[in-house]
């Protein structure tokens, strides 16, 4: 496992967190850093914990034990800390707001908002600014929901299934705003998803969430490095090195294998490919689950 950031560098923080509800685990053991200006995808199965992950790090949810940072503090019960934005899976807006209400309410309630910022990605959305938030779609209630958690010009988002509600041409649009966010302000942002595909082109660092724990992380530059597919007959070992098999799964004449480790500079008959970080996320997800059994 390699670790997203140094802990000097991370703005987000969580060191051997543990959370339960009654005998069961929604956060065991939970360990990861997020670097600063980064985009990072939280991924997982639904019921993993992302969401319980996000509230713990927003203060919304108290682990039994562990540490938890975020910009250096600890989250406490007093509202969402300075400097952090989170946008929760149900999009929580006031039905009975036109969309201009509801970003004067933003603006009233926030003491550092950039109000052109919030109505340019609205505008941006093409939705009207008198229309009724309960008259809007699902996509568009998701596209007023970011522009308010942006409006806040947040140091760090954090952004619980936001594409869930999103046509294609939308999704693209709203990682469009965010990768921009990011590279012009520095924002780091955080989502989840349990599409691995909605984020692929967002991200450019990965935290597998699996029953609670942290499976996977890195960048993902990084991830598709340490990973190889080697397909070919007969006992890979010879070839693999000092590489593991992370799955192994059988064709009608060749076996193809998932190796974490270094490329081989000689592979004999095997052949040798790049795999994509959708084959290596399901694999170990696929691992785990072998484990448990």
């Amino acid at each position: 496992m390699t670790d997203v950031a140094d802990a000097s560098r991370s703005v987000v923080s969580m060191r051997e967190v543990c959370l339960r509800f009654g005998k069961t685990y929604a956060l065991d053991g939970c360990s990861f850093d997020v670097a600063r200006g980064s985009v990072t995808a939280l991924v997982g199965r639904n019921g993993a914990g992302k969401s319980t992950l996000m509230s713990v790090a927003v203060g919304l949810l108290t682990p039994q034990s562990g540490s938890v940072s975020v910009l250096g503090r600890s989250p406490g019960h007093t509202g969402i800390s300075p400097g952090l934005s989170y946008l929760a899976q149900h999009k929580p807006l006031y039905g009975k707001f036109t969309v201009a209400e509801m970003l004067r309410f933003g603006q009233r309630t926030n003491a550092q908002w950039d109000n052109a910022y919030a109505g340019r990605l609205v505008s941006e959305a093409d939705v009207p600014m008198r229309a009724k938030i309960r008259s809007l779609s699902p996509g568009q209630r998701a596209r007023i929901a970011v522009a308010l958690a942006l409006g806040r010009r947040p140091d760090v988002v954090l952004l619980d299934e936001p594409l869930a509600d999103l046509d294609p041409v939308a999704r693209r649009s709203v990682a469009q705003t965010l990768m921009r966010d990011a590279a012009q302000h520095g924002t780091t942002v955080v989502l989840s998803s349990h599409i691995l595909v909605e984020l692929t082109d967002v991200a450019d660092q990965l935290l597998l969430l699996d029953r609670g724990r942290i499976r996977l992380t890195g960048s993902l530059d990084d991830l598709l490095d340490d990973h190889y597919l080697l397909t070919g007959t007969g006992d890979p070992q010879h070839a693999i090195g000092q590489g593991a098999i992370i799955e192994s799964r059988a064709g009608t004449r060749t076996t193809t294998h998932l190796v974490h480790g270094p490329r081989p500079p000689h592979h004999g008959d095997w052949l040798l490919e790049q795999p994509t970080i959708d084959e290596i996320v399901l694999a170990h997800l696929a691992e785990q689950k072998e484990e448990r059994a």
